[in-house]
């Protein structure tokens, strides 16, 4: 027998059953109903409670990029940059002006939603010489402004159509280094690295080796560094149309490209040079060795033009506006690097060390070879910790076996590889208190 009318539920009224069409919810084994009137209230009551939280989320995001930004100020960011980068004061400074006015941009959106006046995104091209601290100043950046960081390596992405990842994985990237929260994606900072890598053939840093679509990558980066919406599936599903996508908004998400460049000096210089004459008598070509030791001085001298012509497309260029340049270390700087920052590779083994009751001592000449090796291998501080891995492997196996107090000694001889790490006694102490 067909039910012509219920009572409703929630609100209580007497409710007829019309039509088909105008058929309201009501299950006729339990009695239950709601009306369409209090369906209606329902919808609306969930959209204006969703709506309340997103404005809750939104106010509670902007009072906390206004805490951020009054707690780092340019010279802050920098003074704990100096913390754990030796010298690259130039890049540090860039960098740090940078971030702040990329989170003042943002603020700057959230107080003024809906005018038409807006601030365009500064995004940052870094370069330097392997080594010279790129991650690591950028790593040491989004730590302290409590941040998502996520580091893609540029030369594994690919154009659609060849083997590879699409560019897309870079937010996907920061996706997970912000433990999936969108919200927090949207205000990460991704870095592309190997950047130069992706450059266009018909550049003058022409290569012979194949080109799977680098110029097509930089085109699929253009609309996601100037900010668009970004679709990518979850890692390890594969991509279909009917997959389930994630969708994350770049337009707040500070990108940074950077890499070697391998060459770009050279072209600096004949920018430079571009007018005098090499020819005739009274002319002065610099020799090599000459133009090298002007390496530091030359990339400071990278202007726009000089990028497009190692094969980095104008529109990438355009949306790059920020240059940052660091210098090659020298063997004083990476002396430094080995024993002032917090994090020096001398102080984590010092504090390695102590938990087993050692205090280590490095010579100086020690350390300088240290410094210079690295200079040989072309690596920069990457090469520090490993060469002293090299000559501390016995040592960390063999000194757990007693806990006795102990002084072990590094000489430039144990660096070498002419002689094993001395070993002495010492009076008992609490060591790691001590390098705490």
């Amino acid at each position: 027998m067909a039910v012509e009318s219920f009572h409703c539920s929630i609100c209580g009224k007497r409710i007829k059953m019309q039509s088909h069409l105008d058929m309201p919810v009501f299950d006729p084994n339990t009695g239950f109903g709601i009306c369409k009137s209090c369906i209606k209230d329902i919808y609306h009551y969930i959209e204006d409670e969703e709506g309340r939280k997103s404005r809750s989320s939104k106010k509670s995001f902007n009072n906390a990029l206004g805490e951020l930004l009054t707690k780092n100020k340019p010279h802050v960011i920098k003074e704990y940059l100096d913390e754990f980068i030796i010298v690259q004061d130039r890049a540090k400074k860039i960098l740090s002006v940078a971030a702040y006015n990329h989170y003042k941009r943002m603020k700057y959106d959230f107080d003024n939603t809906g005018g038409d006046d807006e601030i365009d995104k500064s995004n940052v091209i870094i370069m330097g010489p392997t080594g010279c601290g790129k991650t690591a100043m950028l790593s040491h950046l989004s730590k302290l402004l409590d941040i998502p960081f996520a580091v893609t390596d540029a030369s594994s992405l690919t154009e659609a159509g060849f083997v590879g990842s699409d560019v897309e994985v870079a937010v996907r990237n920061l996706y997970y280094a912000a433990g999936r929260d969108i919200e927090k994606t949207e205000h990460g900072i991704i870095y592309l690295d190997e950047f130069d890598k992706i450059a266009r053939k018909s550049g003058e840093n022409n290569s012979i080796t194949a080109d799977p679509g680098h110029e097509g990558v930089q085109q699929g980066l253009l609309k996601m560094l100037e900010g668009s919406v970004v679709e990518f599936t979850e890692r390890g599903q594969r991509k279909h149309p009917e997959a389930p996508t994630i969708k994350v908004d770049t337009r707040n998400i500070l990108f940074i490209v950077g890499g070697a460049f391998v060459g770009i000096e050279k072209i600096i210089e004949k920018r430079i040079r571009k007018g005098d004459t090499a020819i005739g008598f009274g002319s002065e070509i610099p020799p090599k060795e000459d133009i090298d030791k002007r390496f530091n001085e030359l990339i400071h001298q990278v202007r726009p033009e000089d990028l497009m012509k190692y094969g980095i497309i104008p529109e990438i260029i355009g949306r790059l506006p920020v240059i940052c340049t660091l210098e090659t270390l020298d063997e004083d700087a990476l002396l430094k690097i080995l024993t002032e920052p917090k994090n020096a590779p001398v102080k984590q083994y010092e504090k390695l060390l102590a938990m087993d009751n050692v205090k280590l001592e490095f010579e100086e000449e020690a350390l300088r070879r240290v410094a210079k090796m690295a200079i040989e291998r072309k690596t920069g501080a990457r090469s520090l910790k490993g060469i002293i891995e090299d000559v501390m492997l016995d040592v960390m196996f063999e000194i757990p076996k007693t806990n006795e107090p102990r002084r072990v000694v590094i000489t430039e001889a144990c660096i070498l590889g002419e002689e094993q790490p001395k070993i002495f006694p010492l009076e008992e102490v609490n060591l790691s208190k001590e390098t705490a």
